[in-house]
């Protein structure tokens, strides 16, 4: 396309606040801990982050607290030139937050706060709708109210706006109201869970995407880690394989996948080009620690991209 893709997240923002220690305390202790990071995540602001580093231009749409933490992320959205004309502060609520307690061993503890995030409502989504009808793609997950969830599928479905719903973290829901979506992606896990089949092998993949094609969907893409991602509709089903890389810290290797894929697709690759280049980028992000600041630009991608020479 002669312009740039034009994606919006309607989605989370959490602030990271990791601590790493020797151990965990006991009831009433205090201990020393080793070191701490701060990181922004939360999976609307990393997929919103990943699609703009890959070259959209990208609008927000969320909900932030009027602390600290709100004010930080709406500075770190704009350094990475993410619009935040949707993204609203509201008083009386925290901003998202993830306090996480890591050992030396990797084993963690986390406490997701969603705080100013379960306030994003379909009518949030109506405030912003002059600009979402401009948008190729509108991008969601499971992090914000479920009921603002199915609004905006059915805003996306009404306007003729390519819709991709990431059902993560898995919760119950009406699936009936996100069939009109688009691309459902789920990962492994989540496939697990909502399907109630096993995805252990690629077979069990194949099988637990037709599952979910028959509760309606009219594409899924599972995302299977280092296996690559599944493509499944009427037409059958294809497994993309992933690239050889030597990972440090997968964490956000699916958002990565997911705001990268809608830009590709956005620019009118076909799926399977759109997968290959979603893959890399993916795999690219986990050679680095965190989320959002591991995410590669997209001149980064394209070098790698040549680098290995990958063929049609």
């Amino acid at each position: 396309m002669s312009r740039p893709p034009r994606i919006a997240v309607v989605g989370s923002a959490n602030t990271d606040l990791t601590t790493f220690g020797d151990a965990f305390p006991r009831p009433g202790e205090t201990i020393f801990g080793k070191s701490f990071d701060l990181g922004f995540g939360g999976k609307g602001a990393n997929q919103a982050v990943a699609a703009r580093l890959c070259g959209a231009e990208v609008v927000m749409v969320a909900k932030l607290g009027n602390d600290l933490f709100g004010a930080a992320t709406v500075k770190n959205f704009a350094s990475f030139g993410v619009d935040t004309t949707h993204v609203r502060v509201v008083d009386g609520l925290s901003s998202g937050v993830a306090p996480i307690f890591v050992e030396p061993g990797g084993q963690n503890r986390i406490i997701v706060v969603k705080g100013a995030n379960d306030a994003l409502l379909p009518a949030d989504v109506d405030a912003a709708a002059e600009t979402l009808r401009g948008v190729d793609t509108i991008i969601l997950q499971f992090e914000i109210p479920l009921e603002t969830v199915y609004h905006t599928v059915r805003f996306a479905r009404r306007h003729g706006i390519r819709c991709l719903v990431n059902p993560a973290p898995a919760l119950p829901s009406r699936l009936e109201e996100l069939a009109a979506a688009d691309y459902f992606v789920p990962n492994e896990t989540e496939a697990e869970e909502i399907a109630g089949r096993p995805v252990r092998t690629i077979e069990e993949a194949k099988t637990c995407a037709a599952a979910l094609l028959q509760k309606g969907f009219r594409k899924v893409i599972l995302t299977l880690g280092a296996r690559g991602s599944l493509l499944a509709s009427a037409e059958g089903s294809e497994v993309v394989p992933a690239f050889s890389v030597t990972p440090k810290d997968t964490t956000g290797a699916g958002d990565a996948f997911i705001g990268s894929f809608s830009v590709f697709l956005a620019e009118g690759l076909s799926e399977r080009e759109a997968l290959r280049r979603a893959n890399l980028y993916a795999g690219l992000s986990t050679q680095r620690v965190g989320t959002q600041k591991s995410f590669p630009k997209r001149d980064e991608l394209e070098t790698e991209w040549a680098r290995r020479g990958v063929k049609p």
